[in-house]
């Protein structure tokens, strides 16, 4: 599937005003450390600051390596987890601090499909129950009527629908998480936050559910949130696409863009990893090997969270926390860099960390009082 993007690089929304906005949105979790003995409690930032606009029949790719707040961040979209601070927004209303009650009647607004699906479907249920559930909690039709609207919704994600007695281990992967998906439109969401839902499933299978999806957005008008680690899985997919890192988010552009003119040294890493069917262009390609681990998430640097593997890290970099904006004026509107030293489509990050190492020996020789 081609996605369809205007100049902009936006879906064919309908409509300018985001569905759902994220701003300033975070999630601590406490951790038991020896710190707890000197009454000092430790949290881990797993979301730090995250500003998103997702806009009405587009799917926003959300990327970054383990452990930089994916998950964590589509929890918090789905207020499965509350918010340690910041707001959230869907189709006008901050939904950030209604309680479970307050809740209930908005979650036929945004549903979830999960990772694992295996373990997001109840062994013990048959699949019409599990399919059937959200009607039964939201108290919709008659026992008739319900087993009719699962056996078409069933049918509309490509299973047979006389398998509803069955249970959740007489399916393969790939038909578990087409039952999940079957859950999540039950309700008929406006909005379908899938977290990494082809991770676990093998890429023949990736494919099917990736079209599936693709289709079901086209036919009911949904909008995605869709969160991989696979680049190609989210360039297939995404209108545009978000990159985080450490808990923030450190690029947003459109997915083409992102690909061809990426303005963030982390983006620019990422995409060097990608597997490219032409051996000629491999070879060309800038091979980027970024030195050292990430930080941990409990002690997160200041300043730009990137500035300790950055080849291009300059020393205000440690200072300054970068606002996520337009960084080249050649960049479009929805291109938004949060580096205080973007990257130019051409620019080599080998030649980068050389300029620093070279500007660093300066320093250290100008500290000295030029002595050798």
């Amino acid at each position: 599937m081609t996605r369809t993007t205007t100049a902009e690089g936006q879906g064919n929304t309908g409509s300018d005003e985001p569905l759902l906005r994220l701003r300033g949105v975070k999630k601590h979790f406490p951790v038991q450390s020896s710190a707890l003995i000197r009454g000092e409690q430790e949290y881990v930032h797993a979301v730090d600051g995250v500003d998103l606009d997702v806009r009405r029949g587009e799917t926003l790719g959300l990327v970054g390596e383990t452990g930089c707040g994916k998950s964590t961040l589509a929890r918090c979209i789905a207020r499965l987890y509350d918010l340690t601070e910041g707001t959230i927004e869907l189709d006008g209303r901050d939904i950030s601090t209604l309680s479970r009650r307050e809740m209930r009647p908005l979650r036929r607004e945004i549903q979830m499909i999960f990772q694992d699906p295996y373990g997001s479907l109840n062994p013990r249920r048959r699949v019409g129950s599990i399919i059937g559930e959200p009607f039964a909690i939201h108290d919709i039709g008659s026992r008739r009527e319900r087993k009719k609207q699962v056996q078409e919704l069933m049918e509309l994600v490509g299973l047979n629908p006389e398998h509803y007695n069955r249970f959740p281990a007489d399916f393969s992967g790939g038909q578990r998480q087409r039952i999940g998906a079957a859950r999540a439109l039950a309700l008929k969401p406006k909005m379908l936050v899938c977290d990494e839902p082809v991770s676990a499933l093998d890429v023949s299978i990736q494919a099917q559910l990736i079209n599936l999806l693709a289709d079901l957005q086209d036919e009911l008008g949904l909008t995605y949130v869709f969160i991989t680690h696979d680049l190609s899985v989210v360039r297939h997919i995404s209108d545009r696409i978000a990159v985080m890192y450490l808990g923030k988010v450190m690029e947003v552009a459109p997915v083409e863009e992102l690909f061809e003119t990426s303005r963030h040294p982390y983006t620019r890493a990422l995409l060097s990893a990608l597997p490219l069917p032409d051996p000629d262009l491999a070879d060309r390609r800038e091979q980027i090997i970024l030195v050292g681990d990430m930080p941990t998430p409990v002690h997160p640097p200041s300043g730009c969270r990137f500035h300790t593997r950055c080849p291009k890290a300059q020393p205000d970099c440690a200072e300054v926390v970068p606002p996520l904006e337009k960084a080249k004026d050649d960049d479009s509107a929805d291109h938004l860099t949060a580096c205080l030293y973007p990257m130019d489509p051409d620019e080599r990050l080998s030649r980068a960390r050389a300029t620093v190492a070279d500007s660093e020996i300066v320093a250290d020789d100008s500290a000295l009082g030029g002595v050798s």
